[in-house]
């Protein structure tokens, strides 16, 4: 496959741009400027999505960690799907971004983008939250599920609670609640909560703070915290361009610990975090939300069933940079099993327990570890090796 055909189906699959034929083209150009432009010294570019996973990145610009730590980047850009988010760093008009882990794979088998995760941006921190009259997950057959793009651990674990629950998950065809199907599909995060007041889908899974709002507007309730199916595991991480690490990588160590001390302040004072990224600086939604969405109380939500395992503490974002090997396996043979909306013939050419010494680069991460305070400092196991925890049921 051209990589001019990859670029296309990527962003066509994440419902971008209507008018594929100048992508492939458009991406050309974007690497062209790139190999024109001195990543020693250029200002550092970071783009985002305006949810609570962001919340390192953007608390690390603004306390003026990333000033003090020499990345000379500039205020981070704000994009509104990750289709829009990816589409600027395939075209380089961004170094950095928050980008879901499994969209990081594909970028790089699907696409051939040179590019690595430096470090996780945060653990946990979604939700599935359903039409305020269905109390079981059942209770989706018939029914559309909006997700946030399809290669994202939203959809990898809706699709095992659904099949979990004996739901099979379908795209672009009608959902039978007789046959116990649930149509998915794509939608931006800011969508979603008007979608589900209107009936348009039964439910959403998607990153903070919008579950929060639509339990404080009414719309809806949370039905299941993420991170109680998958036990911390990683939704959003830092990804740079690989030859931005080769041309700047004192900057890119800058980068990552301005975003290990900005994990470890946001983990001691959340709601010092929900101010900082509220009242018209990153974030546009509401202060209570973003509180909210930071300081879910757990006794609440073990009563209605949305925690089925406590000590996982999955209704809470944290805040560990560390990206685990296993993790990225246990991802990519989960990604075999996702249905999408697209080409899934990369998946078939690697092997999972390959594919974290190929994506990831965490010499950064772990330089950051040892400067603060040692893995213990971030409730992280001093081997830094663990084994995955997934119950769907």
């Amino acid at each position: 496959m051209s990589p001019h055909v990859s670029r296309r189906s990527v962003l066509l699959g994440a419902g971008a741009l209507g008018a594929a034929a100048g992508i492939g083209a458009t991406a050309d150009l974007g690497l062209h400027a790139a190999q024109h432009r001195d990543a020693s010294s250029a200002a550092m570019r970071i783009g985002y999505l305006p949810i609570t996973d962001a919340a390192p990145l953007l608390v690390a610009h603004g306390s003026g960690l990333l000033d003090e730590h020499g990345t000379g980047a500039q205020r981070p850009v704000k994009f509104r799907s990750w289709a829009s988010l990816a589409e600027a760093f395939l075209t380089r008009q961004v170094d950095v971004v928050h980008l879901l882990m499994p969209f990081a794979v594909q970028l790089r088998y699907a696409m051939g983008t040179a590019c690595r995760v430096l470090a996780w941006n945060h653990t946990n921190g979604s939700a599935l939250t359903v039409h305020r009259d269905i109390d079981r997950i059942e209770q989706l057959a018939g029914r559309k599920v909006a997700i946030p793009f399809w290669w994202s651990i939203h959809n990898i674990v809706l699709q095992r609670m659904l099949r979990a629950a004996g739901l099979t998950p379908v795209v672009r065809r009608q959902p039978s609640a007789e046959d116990g199907t649930v149509e998915l599909v794509v939608m931006s995060p800011s969508d979603m909560v008007p979608a589900l007041d209107n009936g348009s889908v039964g439910g959403f899974i998607v990153a903070d703070p919008f579950n929060a709002i639509a339990e404080i507007k009414g719309v809806g309730r949370i039905l299941r915290f993420v991170g109680d199916v998958w036990r911390d595991h990683a939704c959003c991480v830092v990804l740079a361009h690989e030859d931005f690490l080769r041309a700047a990588p004192d900057r890119v160590q800058g980068l990552v610990d301005a975003l290990a001390l900005s994990q470890l302040g946001l983990a001691r004072d959340r709601r010092a975090g929900a101010r900082a990224l509220t009242g018209g600086h990153y974030l546009p939604q509401p202060l209570k939300a973003v509180t909210k969405a930071l300081n879910y109380p757990a006794a609440e939500y073990v009563e209605r069933g949305a925690l089925r395992h406590a000590d996982w503490s999955g209704q809470r974002i944290g805040f560990q940079p560390f990206p685990f090997p296993g993790f990225t396996a246990e991802l990519v043979a989960s990604m075999r099993d996702t249905v999408v909306d697209g080409d899934t013939g990369f998946l078939t050419g690697i092997r999972p327990d390959e594919v974290h010494g190929q994506l990831v680069d965490d010499r950064f991460v772990r330089n950051s570890l040892n400067r603060f305070g040692g893995p213990g400092a971030f409730g992280l196991p001093d081997a830094l090796l663990r084994s995955e925890e997934v119950n769907p049921a």
